[in-house]
């Protein structure tokens, strides 16, 4: 009893100059209107009694409210509540309620997110352990077959070392990428954004990639480009995204043609690169930017890659304050495309 009387008055502390105005105030009308001394000093120590009795239903109030918050917040931290509506204050702390239910939410999309995050970068780390152990231990295979005596063979020795220095290659490309898509997260990779001829910009793009096309049989198509068009990025960057774009195309293309076409509006234009290849199913539509999907695994394997391209070109086209955007259709070809300023 006690100890209760003294927590409610310690509680009520916070409003003791209150409490001290307040009866001054009220000795001071006292003093006013009475004018019998003898009447004027019970009439102070019933003041002073009342007013403390009132002061300790004060403190007792105060601490059930902050008792009541103490056990909502300590609930929010055990993860005791499914969802805000659970979180429920007295009519009083209306106000508060809603503030917590703020927190609340914040906290839990927070925790979410966090969750997300762990997964993503425990299933990228298993990516990454399993994308390099494929040309790794590839390569040491190779590398002891020639030591174990194939060496000296001259119908397999050429060809092991051929194998070896591909995956090599293979294995180099996935570092870089890996470099890139680190480099991009963390904000440190540096964009230089100025205005470049479009035109200039994609010939050479097109003559570099040519003999890949021609060597499946497939036609790679430029439309045609206005001379005086200019664009406004960053042009190395825009190049390892069409390099990437039309490698893929040409890639998951068996006959027909890739086509390099731009469509010139009044602010931007919008470039796309057009396949007659096998297409994307629409499951996978929203999936194939992330790191390291693959649609068909063994397929994507196959044809080389590192599984980054696509996550990477959609970093730096985000970079550019625009979007990249699939359409495709199983069997009859993908479109990519995205939009630059003028």
């Amino acid at each position: 009893m006690w100890n209760e009387l003294k927590s409610n008055l310690s509680s009520s502390l916070v409003y003791i100059k209150e409490y001290i105005f307040f009866n001054l105030f009220v000795i001071l009308i006292i003093y006013a209107l009475v004018e019998n001394a003898a009447v004027i000093i019970p009439l102070i120590i019933l003041l002073i009694i009342l007013s403390f009795i009132v002061l300790t239903f004060i403190g007792k109030r105060r601490n059930k409210e902050l008792e009541e918050i103490k056990e909502i917040i300590n609930n929010i931290t055990k993860n005791h509540y499914e969802n805000e509506e659970e979180i429920i204050l007295n009519k009083n702390l209306l106000s508060l309620q809603t503030v917590i239910k703020e927190m609340f939410i914040k906290t839990k999309n927070d925790i979410e997110y966090l969750q997300r995050l762990q997964q993503m970068r425990s299933q990228f780390l298993a990516n990454v352990s399993h994308e390099l152990r494929t040309p790794i231990f590839t390569i040491q295979g190779f590398i002891e077959t020639l030591l174990n005596g194939a060496i000296n063979d001259p119908k397999v020795n050429l060809q092991f070392l051929q194998k070896a220095n591909q995956h090599t290659i293979n294995l180099s490309n996935l570092l870089n990428d890996l470099i890139d898509i680190s480099m991009i997260e963390s904000g440190e990779m540096r964009m230089s954004f100025r205005y470049f001829k479009v035109k200039d910009f994609l010939i050479p793009i097109f003559q570099e990639l040519k003999p890949l096309a021609e060597a499946k049989n497939i036609e790679l198509k430029l439309n045609s480009i206005s001379d005086e068009l200019s664009l406004f990025g960053d042009k190395d960057k825009l190049k390892q995204v069409m390099i990437n774009l039309i490698q893929n195309a040409i890639k998951y293309t068996e006959k027909g043609n890739v086509e390099i076409l731009l469509e010139e509006e009044s602010k931007c234009a919008t470039i796309i690169v057009r396949d007659t290849g096998i297409g994307i199913p629409g499951k996978d539509l929203d999936r194939i930017f992330e790191r390291f999907y693959r649609v068909d695994k063994a397929r994507s394997r196959a044809v080389g890659g590192t599984g980054l391209g696509l996550a990477i070109a959609k970093h730096i086209i985000e970079a550019h304050n625009s979007q990249i955007y699939v359409k495709s259709e199983l069997n009859r070809g993908s479109e990519f495309s995205f939009k630059l300023r003028k």
